[in-house]
């Protein structure tokens, strides 16, 4: 414990507050959208806010500790997209799926095949699928000006400046001015929040196990999840230079689903954008205190848990461009050693290029999303690359 305050800084305080603004207001829509889907009541839905904020933050700060490195874990986004688009699935039978797929991701985990996967990807590959995922958040920053320009200029203005004057609290300094501008603006509102409704309480739903749930919803979300959730998660660590024990992290998610599947947990894995964002410079100019960022961000997932919607609403008054200027500009620094790395090596440079590219484009086949994809692609090129070299 000594050690941890020792190595608190403010700066990764903001990072960790940062990659949970950043994780909540991009994505806790489809939340909603998901238990809207499964027809969940207002009380199973404030219930799945307490079981996904406390599943991610216990899992960050197991992990974090144990290893003292950033270590993020986030919800399936995609797994709430397919939960949004399902049909004709009740929501016993649902969380029955969830179990399904946690154990499924424990077995992924425990059986190691995953992390030997990821062992066999080369680290340009890695390095560009890390800069494609991130690069899409940097287009947001600056898409953001034409709709926002006070508001993104001054931020930006507030970065390189600080970056120049005071490099460890530069982000902190682009978020102080961000919210200066928007108060200002009064475009800053808490009239969203429900003060009747601070604290969330958990609901059990009784699981049921069908066939049709377990392969129309179970399989599809561990795949999506493994694909295009722990893929770039694992990618983004090893790109930042953390060897992170993989298996056991995986494990660790896999068993959190299944330990709150019934109360609206439905899948936990790796993070890799709010991830990229403790992983960073701008986190701390020592890498090996940066893991008090993902702890920071830990603390502020269960309080978010704890405090049910009350808090999601709280972090959804930013405004839009507020989210992805901060978002952008704190991960430029990630993007461009990502970048750096991507293009070190002559021999996977092509390679790497067309995993970037794949990445960036944010395509998508069979429910899977670019992040595989462009893995896939690059990896071919690779190959291909390889066996040219070997031919006498």
């Amino acid at each position: 414990m000594p050690r941890l305050l020792q190595d608190f800084s403010p700066s990764t305080l903001v990072a960790g507050f940062v990659a949970v603004l950043v994780g909540y207001t991009s994505s806790v829509a489809i939340i909603f959208q998901a238990t809207v889907a499964l027809g969940a009541t207002p009380a199973q839905t404030a219930s799945w806010l307490w079981a996904l904020g406390l599943g991610m933050g216990v899992t960050t700060l197991l992990l974090s500790l144990w290893t003292r490195q950033p270590v993020l874990t986030a919800w399936s986004t995609p797994g709430a997209a397919l939960l949004a688009s399902s049909s004709g699935v009740a929501m016993p039978e649902a969380i029955g799926a969830f179990i399904v797929c946690g154990l499924l991701i424990v077995w992924a985990g425990a059986s190691g095949w995953f992390e030997k996967l990821m062992d066999r990807i080369p680290v340009a590959i890695a390095s560009a699928l890390l800069a494609g995922v991130l690069a899409k958040f940097g287009l947001d920053a600056v898409f953001s000006v034409r709709t926002a320009p006070e508001l993104v200029l001054a931020m930006a203005a507030a970065y390189v400046v600080g970056r120049r004057m005071w490099p460890r609290y530069a982000v902190p300094g682009v978020l102080l001015t961000g919210v200066a501008v928007v108060l200002a603006q009064g475009r800053l509102s808490f009239d969203v929040i429900d003060t009747a409704h601070v604290f969330a309480l958990p609901v059990w739903t009784t699981p049921e196990f069908t066939w049709h749930a377990a392969i129309g919803v179970a399989l599809p979300l561990f795949i999506v999840t493994m694909a295009s959730q722990n893929l770039p998660g694992v990618a983004a660590q090893r790109a930042s230079g953390y060897q992170t024990p993989v298996s056991a992290s995986i494990a660790v998610t896999g068993a959190a689903t299944t330990l709150l599947a019934p109360f609206g947990g439905y899948a936990f894995n790796l993070a890799a954008i709010t991830a990229a964002i403790c992983m960073g410079r701008e986190a701390h100019e020592d890498p090996a205190r940066r893991y008090t960022a993902s702890v920071a961000a830990g603390l502020f997932y269960v309080l978010i848990g704890l405090a049910g919607g009350a808090v999601a609403m709280l972090l959804a008054a930013f405004p839009r461009e507020l989210v992805a200027a901060i978002a952008g500009l704190a991960l430029l620094g990630t993007i461009g050693g990502a970048m750096a790395a991507a293009l070190k090596d002559e021999g996977h440079r092509d390679a790497a290029i067309l995993t970037f590219l794949v990445c960036l484009s944010g395509i998508s086949a069979f429910g899977i999303g670019a992040a595989f994809w462009g893995v896939v692609a690059g990896g071919i090129a690779s190959l291909v690359a390889t066996w040219r070299r070997r031919r006498p």
